[in-house]
Parts: C-alpha cells; structure tokens; sequence
C-alpha cells in the first residue's frame, strides 16, 4: 500500500509507487517476451521488420503507458517493466538455450563446468539487456511527460 491509498482501498485497486499495479509492470513487460522465443526458435530472422516491431513495439507501449497513466515517476516505472523483463528474458533463454543453439551450445574448455559457463554468462546480460531497455524507454517517457507537463495550460 502506498502512502496515498487510503486503507480501505480493496487489494486490487492498489498501486505499487510507481504508478501502477505490479501485476500490470510484468504484464508489460511479458509483451517483449514473444521475439525473444520466436528469435530462439528461429522463427524470425535478426535484422527482419517483424523483429524490429516486436522489439520496439513493446518498448513503445510501456512509454505510452506511463505517459498517459501520469505514473509520478515515469523513468523508474519504465525501468523496472525493464528488469522484470530482463528476468524474463535470462528464463526464456535459459529455457530455449538447447533448442537456440540448435544442439551445439557454447562451451568453455572440457569437462563438467564446459556448458554451464556460457549459461552463467547469460544471465547478467539479459539482466543488463532489459535494464537497459528500460532506462531508455524510462527516459523518453519522462522527456515526454516533461514537455507534456511543460505546455500543459496552469490553473
């Protein structure tokens, strides 16, 4: 609960600080998720226009999102749809990885410890991925809800 819901507020009508529910934040972020598993699947190429929708169109809908809402702050909302969706990448990576590489995965040196490096690898950067994504949504959303908020008429 925050600071500015009152106590009667029923559960579901609640928002996290950001703005929104955080069951909204991840669904959010699940919507970037589909050219992640279409891309390990093979099943789109890495440079067609498909894959640029599906990568721009989800960073597109949570700067919208965030703008009309009036989340209070815009930046950190935007990020955190980020992380979640960097979570959601390393498991849709980690869970398609065989299937990636289509049965020959990355392997340092020998034994044991060989595939596993490589997958231990992954994960800070899916994580840096989708933070990353993230701060550059979250920043246009506040330059964009700034100079909204500039040219809107004072009472």
């Amino acid at each position: 609960m925050t600071h500015n819901t009152p106590p009667h507020t029923p559960p579901a009508a609640r928002q996290s600080a950001l703005g929104l529910p955080v069951i909204a934040l991840v669904g959010l972020a699940a919507i970037a998720v589909p050219r992640a598993i279409l891309h390990d699947l093979h099943l789109i190429s890495e440079s067609g226009l498909l894959t640029w929708i599906l990568a721009l169109g989800p960073v597109a809908v949570w700067i919208a999102v965030a703008v009309m809402k009036r989340v209070p702050k815009p930046f950190l909302t935007v990020l955190v749809i980020g992380i979640f969706y960097g979570i959601m990448l390393v498991i849709t990576h980690q869970l398609l990885w065989d299937y990636a590489y289509e049965g020959d995965p990355p392997t340092i040196g020998g034994g044991s410890m060989a595939t596993a490096i490589p997958r231990l690898a992954a994960i800070p950067s899916g994580l840096f991925v989708g933070a990353l994504v993230g701060a550059i949504g979250g920043l246009i959303a506040w330059g964009i809800r700034a100079a909204v908020t500039r040219k809107a008429p004072r009472a």
